[in-house]
């Protein structure tokens, strides 16, 4: 969630680094680094920064600095995820009595441990 002024649609480099934490000469890396940060830019050069790039920039703050990932290996889950669109992969059952049982099997174990949590 970014806590910004709710109005504003475009923020400049020093109030989009004043929102995430991310210092100014970090964020001009990163542009050069990952292919999904690119800011667009007013007719003056400055770099005018959207809801969606300050997204970005705290997902790769967070891959980098939280996860320990490098920055190859946080270009390859940002595409991957840009790729695939986000989504969990989902689990594929060919006959559905089995999902069924599956279902069924996971409620009485959760029951089990709840009764046993009481």
């Amino acid at each position: 969630m970014i806590l910004a002024d709710p109005n504003k649609e475009y923020f400049s480099i020093g109030e989009a680094s004043e929102i995430t934490r991310v210092p100014p000469y970090v964020m001009r890396y990163w542009e050069s680094e990952f292919r999904l940060l690119r800011p667009s830019r007013r007719e003056s050069g400055q770099r005018r920064y959207s809801r969606s790039d300050l997204e970005t920039i705290l997902k790769i703050k967070d891959l980098l600095y939280v996860k320990r990932f490098t920055i190859p290996g946080a270009k390859k889950f940002l595409n991957d995820e840009k790729r695939t669109g986000g989504e969990q992969v989902k689990l594929e059952l060919a006959d559905s009595s089995a999902a069924s049982d599956v279902l069924k099997e996971t409620k009485q174990v959760l029951e089990e441990i709840l009764s046993v949590l009481k």
